[in-house]
């Protein structure tokens, strides 16, 4: 037997392929399809229990009129070929073309469509992160390098924050279950938030987030659900049932916790305003405080008695001053009452000493005792002196002078000629 080096059994596998298998048409899954920068499109072709990896190169990219993603079914034709330094074998494929929906994404779109029909992807029934978090859960695998990006973010942001960890399988057959379970063991933690998830991977890698099961526990449960699972093109029925979506693990962390720095400066510049705020609260109160000094001492009991004396010492002048004045009118008043007193009393007596001269002398006059001419006598009827001409027949009267007085009746009455 022939003893060959690795490079040249390699070399013999390599020509042997290539000229067995120059045309080749196979059918498959695509999966983890990578579309390089130098142009050339790279991606697994599989099924049930088999894949191969398979290669397009930029020229035969350029002609086709769709692009693949992950689990299209697809039919390539190409050819087989060998990468000798590693001693891998691909297809080499010279044209693709879907054949229709492969069974994993078939399955997503299934779920998806009927989760979404149910309303579990309704934003209504998301729950509000909570602004303030002191305690989160996470769901993710203890030896998984995204657990150590969400304590590496944690501790950086706010390492006041207290975590559990759930340590669960995130791929493979039984992870879904793990994480079911997991979810509502969570939920009774009392915790501010559960982030559940994991780093990049294929999809068969993140199938465990497309389960059903694990869809329907994260809806019910009662504290908000972050969904952080692979990176920010990866999208897993969990991102829309949760109720928030993180593009990674780290950037959960990023989006729900508080960051330190941040807080100190709210910290300070909230002392700021407080600091002014009591500043202007303090100055205002010490301007009403001054205010209500002054009104006090303006109302106080001492204050008023103040004024009540001035005001009854200004009384007692203007009392002694009214009262002065009153007199001094009082005086004069009087001096001018006594004047015109005598004056009036002068007119008056002068008045009545006129008055009664004159009733002297028409007394004097009348009186039939200074009546002394002969023949003239006083006529009275009814005690009433009268003339002749007022007597009628039959009127008895009186006949005086100043000697004798006489009764007599009216005979006969004669008008002289």
């Amino acid at each position: 037997m022939q003893l060959l080096s690795v490079s040249s059994l390699n070399e013999q596998i390599k020509a042997l392929l290539e000229t067995t298998f120059i045309q080749v048409q196979v059918e498959g899954e695509v999966s983890r399809p990578t579309y390089h920068g130098s142009g050339h499109l790279y991606f697994t072709l599989k099924d049930d229990s088999s894949a191969i990896k398979c290669v397009m190169f930029r020229a035969n990219v350029a002609k086709l009129k769709f692009r693949i993603k992950e689990g299209d079914s697809i039919v390539v034709n190409g050819a087989i070929t060998l990468y000798k330094p590693r001693g891998e074998y691909q297809i080499n494929c010279f044209h693709l073309e879907p054949s229709g929906m492969g069974a994993l994404a078939f399955a997503y779109e299934r779920l998806k469509k009927q989760l979404e029909a149910e309303g579990l992807f309704e934003q209504s029934r998301k729950k509000v992160i909570p602004k303030s978090i002191s305690h989160v859960v996470l769901i993710t695998s203890g030896t998984g390098a995204a657990l150590q990006d969400m304590l590496k973010v944690a501790k950086h942001r706010y390492n006041l924050l207290k975590i559990s960890l759930i340590d669960v399988q995130v791929q493979g057959e039984i992870a879904h279950s793990q994480i079911t379970n997991a979810l509502r063991y969570a939920d009774n933690l009392e915790a501010d938030v559960i982030v559940v998830g994991r780093g990049g991977g294929s999809v068969e890698d993140l199938w465990a987030f497309n389960e059903e099961d694990v869809a329907r526990a994260i809806s019910s449960c009662n504290t908000p659900v972050v969904s952080a699972v692979g990176h920010e093109v990866d999208w897993v029925i969990s991102d829309y049932v949760a109720d928030l979506r993180a593009p990674t693990p780290s950037a959960a962390m990023q989006m729900i916790l508080p960051d330190t720095n941040e807080l100190l400066m709210q910290l300070d510049s909230l002392e700021q305003r407080f600091n002014q705020s009591m500043l202007s609260i303090l100055n205002k109160n010490s301007f009403a405080l001054k205010q209500q000094f002054e009104t006090y001492k303006q109302y106080s009991f001492e204050n008023r008695m103040k004024i009540y004396a001035e005001q009854l010492e200004n009384l007692e002048k203007n009392y002694e001053r009214y009262f002065l004045l009153f007199l001094t009118r009082a005086f004069e008043n009087v001096e001018n009452i006594k004047k015109n007193f005598d004056a009036t009393m002068q007119r008056v007596l002068q008045t009545k000493q006129l008055t009664v001269e004159n009733l002297v002398t028409n007394f004097t006059r009348v009186d039939p005792k200074n009546r002394d001419k002969t023949g003239y006598a006083q006529i009275s009827k009814s005690k009433k002196i009268v003339s002749l001409e007022e007597l009628d027949i039959n009127d008895e009267f009186s006949l005086a002078d100043s000697n004798t007085l006489i009764s007599a009746t009216v005979k006969s009455k004669n008008k002289m000629q």
